[in-house]
């Protein structure tokens, strides 16, 4: 006997279900391809395939990761959820990063070229440990010069990535008569201006040499790549490099209840989603 296919919300007269409303927890992998915008697509899609109007449903998450950090990433669906957004973005949140002591780079990760920092010994552990205390409650720091920050009107890594390409362009131009001219000097970018931000916790996970891994519990707006930029200079006087984060927890929540993409039933449904704190 042949089955009859199941009518698909939408169609055939059948009413779209109601829409959702909720909280996606999901575990984002540390891929270049794999942006916060990129798992919000992955989400609409199975919502879409569920039966739902996308088109008319709020889709937000709580705080960008960027690119190359994972963890948890939290997706906000419906209007009554993405008013948690700014209450989510202010609060606390976890991270577990890992710096190189040996490294620097522009932008304070790998995304640009490293040269090695000129160290005479080793620092201890009891070193690296006494250097961390400095960084515990509110501070002041720099964002880092790639990163989104407004500066006279642009996005500051636009400057800077300009910057770095003028500088990789060669050190010598040619006149109009086709002379040679003298090389160009190029400064190192300025640092951003400083803004408080507070270090709740601080906790050195592992030491081995040259890498460093801590937890840190942060305040809104801190940059962890500004933050490992300063320790390694305590550390050494010179800046460190982080080499892979993780973020751990948004508030109360954390990664351990969180979902791969790849995990992701095909269609998305309400029984998926966290209910909105009342």
């Amino acid at each position: 006997m042949t089955e009859t296919p199941r009518k698909h919300a939408g169609f055939a007269g059948v009413p779209p279900p109601p829409p959702p409303v909720g909280i996606l927890l999901i575990d984002k992998p540390a891929r270049r391809a794999v942006s916060s915008v990129t798992a919000c697509r992955v989400v609409k899609k199975r919502l879409r395939a569920a039966g739902y109007d996308v088109k008319s449903l709020k889709i937000g998450h709580a705080g960008t990761l960027d690119p190359l950090a994972s963890g948890l990433l939290i997706i906000l669906i419906g209007r009554a959820a993405t008013r948690m957004c700014n209450e989510l973005m202010d609060g606390p949140k976890t991270y577990v990063a890992t710096f190189d002591l040996l490294r620097t780079t522009p932008s304070d990760d790998l995304e640009t070229e490293a040269t090695i920092n000129p160290l005479l010994r080793r620092p201890t552990l009891a070193e690296v440990e006494a250097a961390l205390v400095k960084f515990r409650g509110e501070i002041m720091q720099s964002p880092p010069v790639y990163s989104a920050m407004w500066v006279d009107g642009k996005r500051s890594y636009r400057t800077a990535r300009k910057h770095d390409r003028s500088r990789h362009e060669g050190t010598k131009g040619q006149r109009q008569d086709g002379v040679e001219a003298e090389p160009a000097t190029h400064e190192p970018l300025p640092r951003l201006a400083e803004r408080p931000i507070t270090i709740r916790a601080l906790t050195l996970i592992s030491y081995d040499w040259p890498n460093v891994t801590i937890e840190v519990e942060c305040s809104k707006g801190t940059y962890i790549r500004s933050l490992v930029r300063d320790i390694g200079e305590a550390i050494t006087g010179h800046s460190a490099v982080l080499i892979e984060l993780r973020r751990t927890a948004v508030g109360r929540y954390r990664v351990e209840d969180a979902r791969s993409l790849e995990g992701l039933p095909e269609t998305l449904s309400q029984a998926d989603l966290l209910p909105v704190p009342g």
